[in-house]
């Protein structure tokens, strides 16, 4: 039996924007938000709360624009505390517990991960529904594995010659990078300009960049609020095997927007 991953019967998905920089993709789900309650007359989807692991992120900014609280928990001083460093994730949990404790007042439903840059646990992970953005096509395997994951896919999948990039909405599971896949954005062509030798690291680094920001705004901002949006609108299931569904058809490999 297929049931949605969230009922809108139930009332708006309540939203947990979790962030560490610029909060671009944050911002562009608030807009969709205004923009579908506006046409609708309410909300299918609430951006309730705002969580910042980086008191110098723009969370501040952005919960006084659109009248959201913030928590802040800057992660850097947790671990300067207890004299760890940051790259030690035996505590992490810890860490995840306490945002889990200070979130619970706001009854979230899922978590939106805007550009943030912690490693997430169980606690966190396991607290709520989680959806995250990654800037390639998670649907492409190799050796029966994922074959661009990990912070520089962008970099990756020009280095191995791949004429177009997507991005990718997943739910966040333990695994980095490697939770059912919700949406893939349309292919997006590579743009290589004619100086760029792919062989020299600073060229490389120069085609990444360049390409990773065209697909924020033809990827990342086009199917990360359309995936909340059809998450509100409980067009996405899931069976007791937790296989994925959208519009009660199976997408073993994700839903693929068109424009």
């Amino acid at each position: 039996m297929i049931k949605p991953i969230h009922n809108p019967e139930q009332g708006p998905l309540k939203l947990v924007g979790l962030m560490s920089g610029s909060g671009t993709n944050i911002r562009k789900i608030l807009e969709h938000q205004i923009k579908l309650a506006k046409q609708a007359g309410t909300s299918l989807f609430k951006m309730v709360v705002l969580f910042t692991d980086n008191g110098n992120s723009n969370a501040s900014r952005i919960g006084m624009e659109y009248d959201i609280p913030v928590i802040t928990r800057d992660i850097a001083g947790f671990y300067t505390q207890r004299g760890k460093k940051r790259s030690d994730l035996t505590i992490r949990p810890e860490f995840d517990v306490e945002t889990v404790k200070a979130l619970s007042p706001f009854e979230v439903k899922a978590g939106i991960y805007g550009g943030y840059m912690s490693v997430v646990t169980s606690p966190l992970i396991h607290a709520f529904l989680g959806v995250n953005v990654h800037p390639a096509d998670l649907s492409i395997e190799e050796g029966g594995k994922r074959k661009f994951t990990g912070s520089h896919a962008v970099r990756d999948a020009i280095a191995h010659g791949e004429k177009t990039i997507a991005a990718t909405t997943h739910i966040v599971e333990d695994a980095v990078d490697q939770g059912p896949i919700l949406m893939i954005s349309p292919p997006l062509p590579v743009i290589l300009k004619k100086e760029w030798d792919l062989s020299n690291p600073g060229h490389l680094k120069e085609a990444e960049a360049f390409n990773q920001e065209r697909l924020k705004e033809n990827g990342d901002w086009l199917i990360f609020p359309k995936t909340i949006e059809y998450l509100a609108q409980g067009r996405y299931g899931r069976d007791e095997t937790g296989s994925l569904f959208f519009d009660g058809k199976p997408i073993p490999h994700g839903f693929r927007y068109k424009i």
